[in-house]
């Protein structure tokens, strides 16, 4: 077998050792006959792999009591319309604007004509930094931010204090460091990037939130219909559950979150290292002061400072030739980027910067 590093945004890579054991018990799981995937949602088979996500995922990330789990479908993408669903009660909401994601949540507010406003943006400067002086309203219905911004390689450094309800969408970062709950009343995720596969979303919700939604929104799109039925109102994504109990479990094996936090840092501080030693060869998109431990987008520069796009198609295919893959940046910025989640090694890391200070060398 041959594995390859993968550096994509997502899906991401997944544990060696999570994508083993899953194989190991995928026809047969523990002797019961069939797989995980075949039985039925109700089962004493498939409770106890339910059950065991949430606990560990309330272990690890030391979730308080008043909080409840979620696991649902519809993306990250679906919550940009659940959240004022649920939360709003005809007040005000209150965004900022660091990136794509969070243009897209504010466009789904616009769309069932909320009373809100975006109080901070990086959009003119192409979301190069997490916006400065943040101040939300204390009186907001909720208020709203990105942690981790994928595209552009930006990240929250800490969440902001406000006395509104915080929504925090933390889909590329979530897992990847201690979360101060005193400061987040709802967290969500697509686990398809640091818990598991595509398919399955992950919400972390204030239990004092769930009776907020009002009679007329739809029963399904309801936080409070899942949370009474422990997220098995309708059939979840069995599969994308259990690859998150063994992700938890390959979590808590490798130190927990504090651990993989430490990690992460270490990763990144590597690949930054290398791009702030070219000497302008090689210049990232975001602010240091907003850089992302998950997500490096950056850019190879010629002679005058410009993209040089031919050269970073070239390093893009000699990185894919030597499996190295990912490495394109996204369609609307252009340049590179490397996606370093959890199961990133930091040999993954090394070997991108050995190949990042061969190809300076051969083509400054």
């Amino acid at each position: 077998m041959n594995r390859v590093f993968n550096f994509g945004a997502g899906p991401s890579a997944i544990p060696l050792e999570v994508l083993e054991e899953a194989q190991k018990n995928l026809v047969d799981y523990k002797g019961e006959g069939l797989s995980i995937m075949e039985a039925s949602h109700r089962s004493k088979m498939y409770d106890e792999v339910h059950n065991e996500a949430i606990s560990l995922m309330k272990e690890l990330y030391k979730i308080p009591e008043d909080y409840d789990v979620l696991l649902l479908q519809g993306g990250a993408s679906l919550q940009f319309a659940m959240v004022p669903l649920n939360l709003y009660r005809g007040g005000k909401v209150q965004y900022v604007d660091s990136g794509s994601w969070s243009s897209k949540a504010i466009k789904e507010a616009k769309v069932q004509n909320l009373n809100m406003e975006v109080i901070a943006s990086s959009k003119e400067t192409t979301y190069d930094r997490i916006p400065a002086d943040i101040a939300f309203d204390d009186d907001a219905d909720y208020a709203y931010i990105t942690s981790n911004n994928t595209i552009y390689g930006t990240g929250y450094k800490s969440f902001p204090d406000t006395k509104a309800p915080l929504v925090v969408d933390a889909s590329s970062d979530i897992f990847s460091y201690p979360v101060d709950w005193s400061k987040v009343d709802l967290m969500f995720a697509g686990a398809q990037k640091n818990a598991g596969p595509s398919g399955l979303t992950i919400v972390i919700i204030k239990k004092e939130l769930l009776d907020r939604a009002e009679d007329s929104v739809p029963t399904i799109l309801k936080y409070k219909t899942h949370a009474e039925k422990d997220s098995l109102y309708h059939t979840p994504p069995t599969f994308g559950i259990y690859l998150l109990s063994l992700i938890m479990k390959w979590l808590k094996e490798n130190g927990g979150i504090e651990a993989i936090a430490e990690k992460n840092e270490e990763k990144a501080g590597v690949l930054y290292d290398a791009i702030d030693k070219s000497n302008g060869f090689y210049v990232g998109h975001a602010q240091k002061e907003s850089r992302s431990l998950m997500n490096v987008s950056f850019n190879i520069k010629d002679a005058n400072g410009e993209n040089n796009a031919e050269l970073e198609a070239k390093f893009v295919a000699l990185a894919t030739g030597k499996g190295l893959i990912g490495l394109k940046g996204h369609r609307s910025i252009g340049g590179l980027r490397a996606s370093i989640y959890n199961a990133m090694s930091l040999e993954g890391v090394q070997a991108l910067v050995d190949l990042m200070e061969l190809f300076q060398k051969e083509n400054s």
